[in-house]
């Protein structure tokens, strides 16, 4: 007998409703709707998919825009990005006064919001510099494990203020990793010279290939067209054998790139088997999202920042940041909602290297159960699901409500 049957599921594309039985943390059975035995969840003919997935979070920043002020904003925001990198310079003064008590309990809270709204797996940022030191890491780590089974962190150790300007920050990435960070991180486009941009990525792919850890690099995020730090990063991936394990985040240069360069480019992203992340909510240039997309790139959307100094909003609400995509990528059609939906679940899935993220017997049981019936419905509402199931088990969304402070 399954230890947990959802009977009445209907799911994307498939008019029947069907039961989806849970063996041991598996997707053990999925046949026509009926009776079932033991502990079940009535669908009620909503949707049921895989859980969300959020590949992008600065989970250490979260809740600090008070403390950094909104000048941040307004660099990051405006004059088509070409100040984006005094938000950052903002940002960092903050990091020196961090508390890490509070910083656990802000990603706490955080982290609580996303399993209230279905998300399952999450990238997490965590800056590595002179100011911050590996304080990020270690609480992250900390918030990782105690979320273990509900949310499945991966902690990226992020030299934010960049590798070969910001002195030390090799030998913090290193330690961060010892300490038990999972991915390591990069921002090559904000070094001075394009000779360190280069050293910078690959610096990471060293400490990667020692590690054996993917990567996640920030890249070109900002209002420039001669920031090519993508292409650079797919090709060491190349060199490295690295394939399908480094994740581009931002890129958002590519929205000025020539169509001929941007053509060029796929054929490198494509061989290096780079998924890109993109947050159009939380800046005015975004990736070509829906030609990478058609050109069969992996494209997933992310939170990115949650009041902080480059976004004043944010739940960790994966349909809200679907919804806003339609809008930002003007994707509201049937087939661009069903691709957004795709980008903020088994997307994320590819992207994080997830084993088996799609709703199938045999894989692991990571689903949500909405309450409406379609994806347009939804991506409408971007309410919370009537149950979520996180590795073969039911989230408790009482408790999750509560520490994520969420108001009825």
């Amino acid at each position: 007998m399954a230890e947990l049957t959802i009977t009445n599921a209907r799911l994307r594309a498939q008019p029947e409703l069907v039961n989806i039985e849970i063996e041991d943390g598996l997707v053990g059975r999925i046949s026509p709707s009926g009776p079932a035995d033991g502990s079940t969840i009535d669908a009620a003919g909503g949707l049921v998919t895989e859980g969300f997935t959020n590949a992008h979070l600065h989970l250490d920043k979260v809740f600090t825009l008070a403390q950094v002020g909104e000048e941040a904003l307004r660099h990051y925001q405006g004059e088509g990005m070409g100040k984006a990198s005094l938000a950052i310079d903002a940002a960092a003064e903050v990091k020196r006064s961090q508390d890490a008590d509070q910083m656990l309990e802000l990603a706490k809270r955080s982290l609580a919001m996303a399993a209230y709204y279905g998300t399952t797996h999450v990238r997490a940022m965590a800056d590595v510099d002179s100011k911050a030191g590996t304080r990020g890491v270690e609480v992250l780590c900390a918030a990782r494990d105690e979320f273990a089974g509900i949310v499945d962190v991966q902690v990226v150790a992020f030299p934010q203020d960049g590798i070969v300007r910001e002195k030390g920050a090799g030998e913090l990435l290193r330690r961060s990793m010892e300490l038990g960070a999972d991915v390591v991180g990069g921002i090559p486009w904000i070094e001075y010279t394009t000779k360190a941009m280069a050293d910078h990525i690959r610096t990471a792919f060293d400490l990667a290939v020692e590690f054996d850890a993917d990567v996640s690099m920030l890249l070109d995020d900002a209002g420039d067209p001669e920031l090519r730090t993508l292409e650079t990063m797919a090709q060491e991936a190349i060199d490295r054998g690295w394939h399908g394990r480094a994740l581009a985040h931002h890129c958002r240069a590519m929205h000025l790139y020539s169509d001929s360069y941007f053509g060029r480019l796929v054929e490198v992203l494509r061989e290096a088997g780079v998924s890109v992340v993109s947050d159009p909510h939380t800046g005015p240039l975004h990736a070509r999202v829906g030609e990478l997309l058609d050109s069969g790139i992996n494209v997933i959307l992310g939170q990115d920042d949650i009041s902080d100094a480059y976004y004043a909003f944010g739940r960790n609400n994966m349909m809200e940041v679907a919804f806003l995509g339609c809008h930002l990528l003007w994707m509201m059609t049937d087939e661009g909602q069903e691709r957004l939906y795709d980008s903020v679940t088994i997307n994320g899935g590819v992207g994080m290297n997830v084993a088996g993220y799609r709703l199938a017997v045999g894989n692991p049981a990571n689903l949500v159960v909405h309450g409406p019936s379609t994806v347009t419905e939804v991506l409408r509402f971007q309410a919370p699901p009537t149950a979520v199931v996180s590795h073969g088990r039911l989230v408790d969304l009482e408790a999750m409500k509560q520490a994520g402070s969420i108001p009825d």
